[in-house]
């Protein structure tokens, strides 16, 4: 069965709001492995991969207060506590996506704009991807992807020309 990633991203988005909600209103028993599952249940089967949702959620919550620091001077003018709790939760999400690297950056800003428009409110999405391309920048989350690139080509055209040479013969 093939992985629905993008749902799996709304159903952590979803659960994320949840147990974020249920903190801040004094739920001691909130519990984020506990809301995922139930916030799956009806989506299980076309789901497909749901390690990814468990993965991703727990990861933001094991993370908010780095990510939270992290987020504060991307965006001076927006406290983090007065990002309406969507845009906070779909930041934190794109933002743990960019440092762990399970997926292209693109990717990452892109799935957390996409949320923003489906979720947020009308300038959310710009937003999103305004504070996320400053974090791209920034927090030096595009150098390791450019070193790999540059580790892939060869060095100079003799090295290119062996290459190829190479794959004639096989």
């Amino acid at each position: 069965m093939a992985s629905n990633r993008h749902l799996g991203r709304i159903i952590s988005l979803q659960s994320l709001y949840e147990y974020e909600f249920r903190i801040k209103a004094g739920d001691a028993t909130a519990d984020i492995n506990t809301i995922v599952a139930k916030n799956i249940q009806p989506y299980y089967k076309a789901l497909g991969d749901t390690e990814f949702v468990y993965e991703l959620s727990k990861g933001v919550v094991e993370n908010t207060k780095k990510l939270d620091e992290e987020l504060r001077p991307l965006a001076p003018e927006w406290p983090i506590d007065t990002i309406a709790a969507i845009d906070r939760n779909v930041l934190r999400i794109g933002l743990y996506e960019l440092e762990a690297r399970n997926v292209p950056p693109k990717v990452a800003i892109n799935e957390a704009v996409e949320l923003a428009k489906a979720f947020g409110s009308d300038n959310s999405s710009r937003f999103i991807n305004g504070v996320l391309g400053t974090a791209f920048k920034e927090l030096g989350l595009g150098e390791e992807e450019n070193k790999n690139d540059q580790s892939k080509e060869p060095k100079d055209s003799g090295e290119k020309k062996a290459q190829s040479d190479e794959k004639a013969d096989a």
